[in-house]
């Protein structure tokens, strides 16, 4: 069976997608990638004639990836399968024109095994996983376990990315993943939702086993150019006696710096250490607000304030930059809210300030706070894909304005606090694109002198900050 990949456009490494590349290949199934920014994908699938049609599609997106497949399947016959989180969340997209089934959770043996039906023409509506519409009707079939024992699954098949993007293959910044799901119930985010899809199916939360991870790294290495390795993982440092195994094997199999995600709970004088000598030259750290009531009860965090300016310190003290993560324009917050977080993180020193603009995402415990009480305006497809442009919360006129401009600016007040009465001011104006162009250059000089400092040719620079600008 041929199953065709259709993305809109490679920002970074889809891991996710590599992994599902591996499995259906092991099965001796044949995969292509047809990327919507660089060439047709309707022109690849007319001559390449896959069998599946296969769409990755995140909250926001989705109504692209519906037109995109309808465009498709006007001219080519194939079974157009949806995964990804919006589908894992809102599986009734089944009943979209044009879609044929829907993937909930993970898909690895999911996908392998509705390749498989379709190849060999015993295809049942009843294979874990999947809704599937049929004549009309939706059928809804529960999860498979989650899968247990990550080392299981191989490495995942870079070559498939690498081999259709020469600037992501040429990149000295590279990224992986050492575990999948996470412990915690934020209420912005979806990882409580899937521990519900998942409830009774296995364990939360799996790590790869530390050779395994670095197995990776190295044949990466080894193929590909490599400087900086950066984690995806949610929380990099969830289970001690893994770090402590990482922080020993690391510097001697790789050798390279890298960047991974941390959360001030867990954040100790020991686990610093060992992260500085593994050679961790930067985190990422979730602040989103000072406003201990939001952060506390709205946000369901859980940590306090000094907490927070504890793991900070701890982390500059050992020699590690701190790039946070913040949300402004949140329900219920007002402006001095936001300003009181540039505080909390001027006072956390932190290297960078990222600063995203509060998206209500359904099924989500705040996303739904939100609809329940009617803080937002239009519905689910007027959720931007991307965090950084606009509020969808019924905020007013004025508010909403600066909200906006002050996620542009977010970053240089933090860095200089003594300009926060200038951007006090500054937040009133029309939005315009200088507050863009100073938050891009702002961020491209931060990035690169203290979260990934890596030597870049200006053509690998220019490429880079052309993917952030379209990321953004």
């Amino acid at each position: 069976m041929r199953v065709l990949f259709v993305l809109k456009q490679i920002d970074y490494e889809p891991i996710g997608l590599m992994h599902l590349s591996t499995a259906l290949k092991a099965a001796g199934h044949q995969v292509r990638v047809a990327v919507a920014a660089s060439e047709d994908p309707v022109a690849v699938a007319k001559e390449w004639r896959p069998g599946v049609l296969a769409y990755s599609v995140w909250t926001g997106g989705q109504r692209y990836y519906y037109e995109l497949n309808n465009r498709i399947r006007a001219e080519v016959d194939a079974f157009s399968a949806f995964g990804g989180p919006h589908a894992t969340f809102f599986p009734e997209m089944v009943e979209e024109p044009g879609v044929d089934g829907v993937c909930v959770g993970e898909g690895e043996g999911a996908l392998v095994d509705l390749a498989d039906a379709l190849d060999n023409g015993s295809f049942e509506p009843t294979i874990p996983n999947w809704w599937f519409k049929l004549d009309g009707e939706v059928v809804r079939n529960p999860v498979r376990p989650y899968v247990a024992d990550l080392d299981a699954l191989g490495q995942p098949d870079r070559a498939l990315i690498y081999d259709k993007d020469p600037v992501l293959r040429d990149s000295k910044i590279k990224h992986f993943i050492s575990g999948r799901g996470c412990p915690y119930n934020c209420a912005y985010c979806y990882n409580h939702a899937l521990f519900d899809i998942y409830r009774g199916k296995g364990r939360r939360v799996r790590q790869r086993s530390v050779s395994h991870l670095l197995d990776e790294i190295e044949a990466t290495k080894s193929r590909y150019p490599l400087e900086f390795v950066v984690f995806l993982d949610d929380t990099f440092i969830l289970f001690p006696e893994w770090v402590s195994e990482f922080a020993e094997e690391y510097p001697r199999r790789v050798g390279l710096p890298f960047f991974c995600n941390v959360r001030a709970n867990l954040v100790t004088a020991e686990i610093a250490r060992q992260l500085k000598a593994a050679g961790c030259v930067s985190v990422g750290m979730g602040i989103e607000t000072a406003n201990d009531e939001l952060r506390e009860r709205v946000l369901a965090r859980n940590m306090t304030r000094e907490m927070i300016v504890a793991a900070c310190h701890t982390l500059r003290n050992a020699g590690i930059h701190v790039l946070s993560t913040n949300m402004v324009g949140l329900p219920h917050s007002t402006l001095d809210d936001d300003f009181e977080t540039i505080a909390l993180n001027a006072a956390c020193r932190v290297s960078f300030a990222n600063a995203f603009i509060y998206q209500p995402y359904p099924r989500t415990a705040l996303g739904e706070m939100v609809r329940r009480e009617g803080l937002m305006e239009g519905s689910i497809d007027d959720i931007s894909q991307s965090a950084w442009d606009t509020s969808v919360l019924k905020f007013p006129p004025d508010h909403k304005r600066q909200v906006e401009n002050l996620q542009k600016l977010f970053a240089i007040a933090v860095e200089f606090p003594f300009l926060v009465p200038i951007v006090r001011v500054l937040v009133k104006l029309p939005k315009n694109p200088v507050f863009w162009l100073v938050h891009k250059l702002w961020k491209g000089y931060t990035i690169k002198k203290r979260i990934h400092p890596v030597h870049l040719t200006f053509g690998e620079m220019v490429s880079i900050v052309k993917r952030y600008m379209q990321f953004d």
